[in-house]
This record gives structure tokens, sequence and C-alpha cells, in this order.
């Protein structure tokens, strides 16, 4: 089992905190095998079983505690004596009123440290920020990075055959035990269809399926440029579908919440703002993208955009587009006080093309790191701008 170390490195310090430890993630990116990791390490350190309460909601014979007083009665029937117990609720959006019992267990017992993984990160994040004011920590876990995906796959990453299995299949853990491609797109399909039957039409009640598919597949033929109400209007018109702004943005929004996208956000670096408007959206598993595209390939240098989104989250930064007086940066990603500019190519093949990119930087005046990330093996750094092979950087720690 390979040991998801970014995330147990960031919790560790919370194993005895009273303030509840919510993960978040797409269905199916790891957060249970998250979960269990944190059980074994607190295992090793001497607590005994009978301390350790765990439910999985996905599991029959949890099914009744879906009933949030029944859950509540539960866990305190299993909590006897004074010393900590840890409370592990695996996918507890399916419990109806989950807050109240999170709240509750919180507010009435001292002795108890909460973890609780959910799909839906809208759903976890607006219900539990009322109820519980700042007294959780949030984690969100995404599907597997490249150097994950090569550890637990067993291949050699510096491959290219390797890195674009990845770039094409994507990172959902148990996708790694098939080799024939039938096989992948099949587990993948049952993966996207079970959010859409428990994510979108039984949490958020949006039955129109079709509606929903055909939005992802605007989204997806549409990544890494920015989003158009308009031009997704039109699109759907085509299909036949002519519909509100309302309720495509309803649409968007659930595609949001299922966390089957993401959306990043314009940063206006002379006028350090966040803007609102001219967003962008990326997968959040490649994969997903591939079994819900209807082009032969999907377009290779917006996948390595969103393979570099996607690593960036992962490593913990906050990511924006960077807007200059003359056009955009990809991306600047940000944590702390540490701050960085990432433009993404596929190669750097003409002149045109590396004057561009490097070129993007042309506005910047600060000393904070510059890169620019290609599938180019040659070292093509310039006027104190970093050059970096994509896969190399994936591979760093």
């Amino acid at each position: 089992m390979l040991k998801r170390e970014t995330y147990l490195s960031r919790i560790r310090g919370f194993y005895n905190s009273d303030l509840v430890k919510i993960l978040v993630g797409i269905r199916r990116c790891g957060k249970s095998v998250i979960l269990n990791q944190i059980v074994e390490e607190i295992k090793d350190k001497g607590v005994l079983e009978n301390h350790i309460i765990y439910v999985n909601f996905e599991l029959v014979e949890f099914e009744e505690l879906q009933d949030y007083k029944k859950l509540n009665k539960y866990i305190k029937d299993n909590i006897k004596d004074d010393k900590i117990y840890y409370i592990f609720l695996d996918e507890i959006q399916r419990v109806e009123k989950f807050e109240i019992v999170v709240n509750s267990l919180r507010a009435s017992l001292s002795n108890v440290s909460i973890f609780i993984t959910g799909s839906n990160s809208k759903l976890l994040s607006d219900e539990l920020s009322t109820v519980l004011s700042g007294r959780y920590v949030l984690f969100n876990v995404y599907p597997l990075n490249y150097k994950e995906f090569t550890e637990l796959a067993s291949l050699n990453p510096e491959k290219e055959e390797t890195f674009w299995n990845f770039v094409k299949w994507g990172g959902l853990p148990n996708r790694v035990q098939f080799t024939d491609e039938n096989n992948i797109k099949d587990y993948l399909h049952s993966v996207f269809d079970s959010i859409i039957l428990r994510d979108v039409v039984e949490r958020l009640g949006l039955k129109d399926v079709t509606l929903f598919n055909l939005l992802l597949q605007y989204i997806i033929d549409t990544t890494g440029r920015e989003f158009s109400a308009d031009n997704a209007m039109n699109f759907l018109k085509h299909e036949g579908r002519n519909i509100s702004t309302e309720t495509l943005y309803v649409y968007l929004d659930a595609l949001c919440k299922a966390l089957i996208i993401k959306k990043i956000y314009r940063y206006d670096i002379h006028g350090k703002a966040i803007l609102k408007t001219l967003n962008k959206y990326y997968m959040t598993d490649l994969g997903i993208a591939q079994i819900k595209n209807n082009n032969f390939e999907i377009n290779k240098s917006f996948a390595l955009e969103n393979v570099v989104y996607n690593e960036l989250l992962e490593r913990g930064y906050d990511v924006y587009i960077g807007k200059t007086k003359k056009g955009e940066i990809d991306f600047i990603a940000t944590k702390t006080d540490e701050k960085i500019y990432i433009q993404v190519a596929y190669f750097l093949d003409s002149d045109k093309v590396i004057e561009r990119e490097f070129g993007a930087f042309a506005d910047l005046n600060d000393d904070f790191p510059k890169y620019v990330l290609s599938l180019d093996k040659n070292n093509l750094s310039r006027n104190g701008i970093i050059h970096k092979n994509i896969i190399e950087w994936l591979l760093e720690n």
C-alpha cells in the first residue's frame, strides 16, 4: 500500500487536537486509505482498538447509522471511559444533518478526536463552517500525483510512455490494477456514474444527467481557456438544449461541488486583487476527462497545464491565473511567504514559442522564482528564468 506521506505529514500535528479533521476529495481518490493509515499510526503509538470508532457509511452494516440520531447514540454508547477516543466517519455526507452530530460530539465530549471524510467540498465547508465556527481544519485530498502513480504502479517514472499513461488515464489509485485500456475505461465509467448518482442526483437533486454530461463535455473541450457563458450556451443550443444562464450556472456549480472540475480565478498582479471574471476550469482527474471526451485525443498542451495545476494544489499552493498589463501568466502559486510564477508549454520548438513563454514574465519586477515547464530535455533557462522538464519537475521532492 502506498503511504501518502504528503497528507499524513500535514495531519499528524492534529491527531490529538479537538479540532474536527475534515478530508475532502473526489470519490475514489484515496481518502479512506489515508484514514486507515492514520489508524495504523495511532495504534503504533499504543492506542487500543476499543478506543478507535470507525464508521464507513458506504458499507451496508452501517446503513442504519445514516440516521443522525442513531449515529450519535452509537458513538456515545461506545465511549466507556475518560481516555481519548478517535472517531473516524468515512463519507459522512451520506448522513442527513451530520453536522449536528459532529458539533454535538465535539461540544459535549472532551476526550474525542474526530476525523471525517466527504466527496462534496461545498457541502462540508458550508454546513460545517456555520455550525463549528472555525473549530475544524480542512485537508483537500487529490488523486495520485505523477510520482505517487509511478510508485504504486511500479513503473519507470522517467519513461515518456509512463508519463503519457498518467496524462491519459489520470491518478485514481484503483485504476493502476488494470493494464487493459478497456478495463481502465470501465472502471473510470463506474466511478463517474457513482459521482453522478450519489453526489449529483441524490445530494443535489439535479436529475438532467444529459445536460450534466453535455456541460462537462464543453468544459473538457475548453479546459485551460477562459470560460464564456455565452459560448457554453451556444454549444448546448447546438446540441439541442436551450437553457437559461441561471440553469447553466446551477449545473456548473454542481460539477464543482462533486469535485469533478475546479475553478481557478485570475489575479491582477499589478492591482493585487483576485478577479471574479474570466476564470478557467481544470479537471480534478484527467482519466475522467478521457472517458467523457468525444474527440480522439485531449489537447496535449492543455492536458499538461492541467497536470501542473493539480500538482501545485497537491503541493499545498493556492493557485491563480496571473493577469499582467499585456497578457497573462499560466499560474501564480502562493504559500505563506512563498510565490512562484509558472508558464507551461508542450515543446519550446521555435524562437516564436520561446519568446512567447519567456516573454510572459516581462512585466514582472519582483524577485520571486519564475519557471517555464515543457517536455524539452535540454535546459533553455535564460535571464533568471528557470526552464525545467515537466517530468523532472513532477518527480522533485
